[in-house]
């Protein structure tokens, strides 16, 4: 696989070890996965980040520098790094203060097997009784003829490039950002067309998501309903839309709630029938308005989920219980719509400052701006 980051693992491999790169690299499966998991480099801050399965493998071979194992051969002696410090570690890195521990656990070698189901020797390797970790020495050490090389240096540098590069991404899409928020309402097509080309189809799945979480927010913002537990106290009350936690979380198909109606949005990007009626049956059947990332009509949209439930279930009841729980299908079109509606009412900055907030969290720049690992911040 060749992508524009392959060219900076190329350059680090070859300042390593010069002609015998591109050998080394052949031989390394280990390699191999970092230029999968790295090809989202190069396509700016909408492109996913593999930050949690690279640094499974960051901390565990920073442990194993440390203790310069690279220089000597009892490696198969250590008692192992301790889980703690190196789920500290990960949290300490850029992008990292959200991780779990999943890829630590079993993510990281799950994958490496899909990639590589022939080779028998995992990255990770543990003891569930003591909660000590080891990477793999077996797949640090590549033999050439008569010569062996230790690539573990390697791995860390490729893995800081790639940080180094996402983190410049993401900073130009901040500094777009707030370029935008400051620009004179004359400019108001210059903002409309930065946050249409955020809904592209091709966007990020957790951009897509924060950008349409801030369009339904302001969008819902001056909307108002009556309630009340009898005709002497109902009241005005306001639409509000809550964002349930980060982007694909685990969290039973709900991505927003809106009060005080109950009402509950989930975005997707497939149309697999499966995941839908997954989604409806997490909440017992409760009624859900998808957000689908597609510029197909939404009746089209609700046809092919029609006739994927078809396929899926004979039974006529069946299908229109799950169907009568599609509440509404919002797609790219009706975002871009109500964004459009959103910019004649003069609320446009406060769309992107949403969209700001909204991504500084899922990125893990609450605080401050993260610095490379292995660098110090100016």
């Amino acid at each position: 696989m060749e992508h524009e980051f392959s060219t900076h693992i190329q350059q680090i491999l070859n300042a390593n070890f010069g002609e015998a790169w591109q050998d080394i690299y052949d031989q390394s499966p280990l390699l191999q996965y970092l230029n999968i998991k790295t090809k989202s480099a190069a396509r700016g801050a909408k492109a996913r980040g593999s930050f949690a399965n690279l640094y499974a493998v960051y901390v565990l071979v920073e442990d194993y520098l440390k203790q310069n194992y690279h220089q000597r051969d009892d490696y198969s002696d250590y008692e192992g790094a301790r889980f703690t410090d190196l789920f500290q570690r990960q949290r300490e890195l850029p992008f990292g203060s959200k991780l779990q521990n999943h890829a630590l656990n079993s993510r990281m070698n799950e994958e490496f097997r899909k990639y590589f189901p022939q080779v028998e020797a995992i990255p990770i390797l543990r003891d569930v009784q003591t909660g000590r970790y080891w990477i793999n020495e077996n797949l640090l050490k590549i033999t050439l003829r008569t010569q062996t090389y230790n690539i573990a240096h390697a791995i860390l540098a490729i893995i800081k490039r790639y940080v180094e590069v996402k983190r410049i991404a993401f900073d130009e899409f901040l500094k777009t950002c707030e370029r935008l928020k400051s620009i004179s309402t004359e400019s108001n097509a210059s903002v409309e067309a930065f946050v249409m080309e955020l809904l592209a189809p091709h966007a990020d799945a957790r951009i897509f998501e924060i950008v349409s979480y801030a369009i339904l927010k302001l969008y819902y913002h001056d909307q108002t309903v009556y309630f009340g537990y009898d005709l002497d106290s109902i009241q005005e009350e306001p639409l509000v839309l809550y964002k349930t936690g980060r982007t694909n979380a685990n969290d039973g198909g709900i991505d927003f709630v809106m009060r005080p109606v109950g009402r509950l949005f989930q975005v997707t990007e497939t149309l697999d029938v499966r995941k839908y009626f997954l989604d409806i049956d997490k909440i017992e059947r409760y009624p859900i308005t998808f957000v689908i990332k597609s510029l197909e009509p939404v009746d089209d949209l609700r046809q092919k989920l029609q006739q994927g439930a078809e396929r899926r279930y004979p039974v006529k009841a069946i299908i229109e219980k799950y169907m009568h729980c599609v509440e509404e299908i919002i797609n790219i079109s009706i975002l871009q719509q109500r964004f459009r509606e959103i910019v004649q009412q003069e609320q446009t900055r406060a769309a992107l400052d949403e969209i700001i907030l909204q991504s500084k969290v899922e990125f893990g720049y609450e605080h401050e701006v993260p610095a490379v690992p292995g660098k110090s911040t100016p």
